[in-house]
């Protein structure tokens, strides 16, 4: 079958009109951010930030316009709204924050965006979102049924082996007996697939609305890495990113699962407020190197989640030490201990530390991670421990509601 083409998809958004101005949004240049990969369409569709609550459908006439097309495997349409001063603003992909009392907080506000193809990028809107309205029975609709529980592993920063860590904390969990499912939330980055030894693209539920996991080691398993090829970089702006993630929960058939582990993307940007507020997360475990640095980003992802009232499970200190293979003698390349005197400080449970070692590099680049390719090692043992600190939080109490937050 012919790929579809660009041509294709935007002549099939010409047959969308937006009423209020008598003209489809193709030559109303509402269309921004069009990408075709193998399939798989994503766009935006850029709206007056006054407009954009009452314009989902619009979104979804557009998204449904395509799918139409033969040949496609998945489309992911977003709303950005745009304000006078030109900062873009996520229309329709994330509600904004709410307080306990159910309306928008004074200063409430939802995240920015990424750079987009020419380079530019925007900045926060502190003007607060007004969401589409949801009827009782799409409120109450779980994102991701039959999954138990899911935890999010996140760091302040990038390069403190966070995805090395939600990989094998993964397959930890699996090999201590229980169902686990691995999102790859880093949108930008996606590396599950290398680290995990999987190749190819997940097929479809035969009514072709849902995607299956792919799956190794018995984890299931799901990235934006299988959808693209690995060199091929994801210029997408935030509203694009949030709703991918919202898709790679709510349609791909997760199954029955005890835990799916998400593997965050660095930092504390719209990703991590996208799933801090659309997907009731039983906690989070924080990733950090020990020295002080690493530590401060560690800190504010720490307090981020704290501020959107997730629970924080504790916090692993990677690249904790290294011993030589020659000579084992010891040296602290990053610092030592750093981690657990943070999480002392923070009052919160230190999971363990796990060394800098040549093995776990070379296991996790090769698709054989420490845990499954060496079991008997120390260091999946010491991943098998976590995973058992980890999962004794899960069972000693039940899976939050949806959150209500109030950032300020």
């Amino acid at each position: 079958m012919a790929q579809v083409t660009e041509q294709q998809v935007l002549d099939a958004l010409k047959a969308v009109q937006d009423t209020e101005q008598g003209r489809d949004i193709v030559s109303l240049g509402m269309v921004t951010g069009l990408s075709v990969q193998e399939g798989r369409v994503s766009f935006a569709i850029e709206v007056d930030p006054a407009r954009g609550p009452k314009l989902e459908g619009l979104r979804q006439e557009a998204q449904k316009a395509v799918e139409a097309l033969p040949g496609i495997a998945g489309v992911t349409a977003a709303l950005t709204a745009h304000s006078a001063r030109g900062a873009a603003q996520p229309a329709s992909a994330a509600p904004a924050p709410r307080p306990l009392g159910g309306k928008p907080a004074a200063g409430s506000r939802t995240g920015g965006t990424a750079p987009h193809s020419h380079g530019h990028s925007h900045g926060h809107s502190h003007a607060p979102q007004q969401p589409a309205p949801q009827s009782a029975s799409q409120a109450a609709k779980p994102l991701v049924p039959g999954v138990r529980a899911i935890i999010a592993v996140a760091s302040g920063k990038g390069g403190v082996g966070k995805s090395t860590t939600s990989v094998n904390l993964a397959l930890a969990l699996a090999a201590i007996g229980r169902k686990v499912g691995l999102l790859d939330a880093d949108i930008y980055g996606p590396s599950l697939p290398r680290m995990m030894g999987i190749t190819g693209k997940p097929t479809t539920t035969p009514d072709g609305k849902t995607l299956k996991p792919m799956e190794n080691y018995g984890v299931k398993c799901m990235s934006m890495g299988f959808m693209v090829a690995e060199d091929t970089p994801m210029i997408w702006r935030g509203p694009m990113v949030m709703s991918a993630l919202e898709q790679m929960l709510r349609d791909v058939e997760w199954g029955d699962l005890d835990v799916l582990v998400v593997d965050m993307p660095p930092g504390t940007g719209d990703a991590q407020l996208t799933m801090a507020q659309r997907v009731p997360l039983a906690g989070a475990v924080i990733v950090s190197t020990p020295q002080d640095i690493a530590l401060l980003d560690a800190r504010k992802g720490l307090n981020m989640f704290r501020k959107v009232d997730v629970p924080v499970f504790g916090v692993i200190e990677n690249m904790s030490y290294f011993l030589c293979p020659h000579c084992g003698e010891r040296s602290d390349i990053f610092s030592h201990g750093g981690a657990r005197k943070e999480a002392e400080r923070m009052g919160v449970d230190f999971l363990g530390e796990i060394p800098l070692d040549i093995a776990i590099r070379e296991t996790s680049d090769s698709g054989k991670p420490i845990v499954v390719s060496q079991p008997s090692s120390p260091h999946a043992a010491a991943y098998r421990a976590i995973a058992e600190a980890v999962w004794a939080k899960l069972s000693g109490g039940a899976v939050r509601a949806m959150p209500k937050i109030s950032i300020e």
